[in-house]
């Protein structure tokens, strides 16, 4: 259902006697409707503005980024907290899943956030006929929009990469077959179908200007696929990864950070991050083949937080750096030396850390959140509210102090006292009266205090739980609180600056 807030008018405006108010992305939308609760046409109707509204919204407030949302875990939040927790807590306006899971599209019905989903490629055979095509529309697509913004439908993932024959042969006809089945329900102007790539689609991509597709992928498999997608105004879509081709010597590089950069003799072009020569790697080879038209996608790109002993830049740090830098380089609309003037939407990988994908200990912690929607770190798509309210796990920085001055534990590192996540916001507000009631100093947290602001029941119960747990001598008991209380020797004062 759709939340409607009514301003009922002293002095109704003609025949109108109330205004509707509907959030898109935290912004209001207002609608002078009449004075009744909303029919199913009604709501049909304001599904289709709120889309409408939401392009617009997405183009204008908070460029075209979006996550990945992997599900390989088994300690994720259902859908629906999800879908409600992008909507109200952040930025992201896009969301791309790797399959067509029905309670995760249905999620997302009247947010307005753009969704992707995916056709597995073991499908990719059976897709290559119509009755099987349309079939999967009808259960999968067509019961959700438009109340689900579906924007996009991708067939399979980095498939040229898989090498096997079957599904490579039969990749752009299905592609092809997916897109008439869209047309025959009317839904392909609405829903585009394209396919990701890995770099490895390349045979060479350094220095840029020399990249190229790999031989008999380019003629018999690549441009065909080129030819569809510009006949059907779809982008080309690629996943970039700086993680996993950067070295010590070249990190600065991979990072964004300042360095010395890198030379193209061939173009005269300098380029400054890793990014830029990955996606000019990709538009040199699309040249050679004639499509320079088509708009490119960075469908899955991120840097993880955590890691092997002895990998190069794998922390919370540098993943931060790297996903802050992408989103405002991305979003700038400066472009690329080849590609100068333009944005490029882009997907971040992935929206949670999952617990259960295989390979190295950096598979599992690529993501923006942890499964309690608490950030791994913080790149600024929380909202200032969210930001204020969601507890975190910061490095270490200079802030204001958000309670006393914390005492040493024997092993010479600093603790606090803050409230763990799950604590409910009434149990926060007992510790409050609590730790007051006792006499500790509490006129910071008190109106025209320092440490008022943000005035929320976490961030006032962060300021007195960490009072006390400093004044009865940083005791782990003493942090306990009937178990809404942990201990952490990272500084959690700047989780409550806005």
């Amino acid at each position: 259902m759709l939340l409607w807030w009514k301003l009922h008018l002293s002095q109704p405006l003609r025949k109108v006697s109330e205004l509707h108010f509907f959030f898109i992305h935290g912004y209001p939308l207002i609608f002078p409707l009449l004075p009744s609760p909303p029919s199913a046409a009604m709501e049909t109707a304001v599904t289709a503005v709120i889309l409408f509204t939401s392009i617009l919204f997405q183009g204008m407030v908070e460029g075209n980024i979006g996550v990945n949302y992997g599900t390989v875990a088994n300690d994720l939040p259902p859908p629906s907290e999800v879908a409600r927790f992008l909507l109200e807590s952040t930025t992201i306006n896009r969301v791309r899943m790797f399959d067509a899971d029905p309670e995760m599209i249905q999620a997302f019905a009247h947010t307005g956030i753009a969704v992707t989903v995916t056709v597995p490629n073991e499908l990719i055979p059976r897709l290559t006929k119509l009755s099987f095509a349309q079939q999967w529309l009808k259960t999968n697509i067509q019961p959700y929009v438009p109340a689900t913004n579906v924007i996009r439908i991708l067939v399979g993932n980095e498939v040229l990469s898989t090498a096997n024959k079957q599904l490579i042969a039969g990749l752009v006809p299905a592609m092809q077959t997916l897109h008439t089945a869209l047309a025959a329900a009317s839904l392909d102007r609405r829903i585009k179908v394209s396919t990701p790539h890995s770099l490895g689609i390349l045979s060479t991509s350094s220095p840029p200007s020399t990249g190229k597709f790999r031989q008999g992928y380019d003629v018999h498999v690549i441009k065909p696929l080129l030819s569809f997608l510009r006949a059907t105004d779809s982008p080309f879509m690629v996943n970039p990864y700086p993680f996993f081709g950067c070295s010590a010597e070249t990190l600065d590089y991979a990072l964004f950070r300042p360095n010395s950069g890198v030379f193209d003799e061939n173009t005269q072009r300098m380029y400054t991050n890793m990014m830029d020569a990955q996606l000019d790697a990709v538009f040199s080879a699309m040249k050679i083949l004639g499509f320079t038209d088509i708009e490119i996608v960075i469908a899955e790109t991120g840097w993880p937080s955590d890691g092997d002993e002895g990998q190069i830049g794998v922390d919370a740090g540098s993943a931060a750096e790297y996903n802050g830098n992408l989103w405002k380089h991305v979003t700038s609309g400066t472009g690329t030396p080849l590609m100068p003037n333009r944005t490029f939407e882009t997907y971040i990988f992935a929206l949670f850390n999952e617990n259960l994908k295989p390979g190295p200990v950096c598979e599992r912690n690529f993501g923006l959140f942890r499964p309690d929607m608490t950030p791994v770190y913080d790149i600024g798509i929380l909202r200032p509210t969210a930001r204020a309210s969601i507890p975190w796990n910061p490095s270490p920085a200079d802030a204001p102090a958000g309670g006393p001055a914390p005492q040493q534990s024997p092993n010479g590192r600093k603790k606090w006292c803050v409230p763990i996540s799950e604590a409910s916001s009434g149990s926060l507000q007992k510790n409050i009266d609590y730790v007051c009631g006792l006499g500790l100093d509490c006129k910071p947290i008190q109106e025209g205090g320092e440490c008022f602001t943000p005035d929320t029941v976490r961030a006032h119960a962060a300021y007195a739980m960490n009072a006390y747990f400093q004044a009865t001598g940083m005791n782990e008991s003493d942090c306990d609180f009937e178990q809404t209380g942990a201990v952490t020797d990272v500084d959690p004062s700047r989780l409550w600056k806005v």
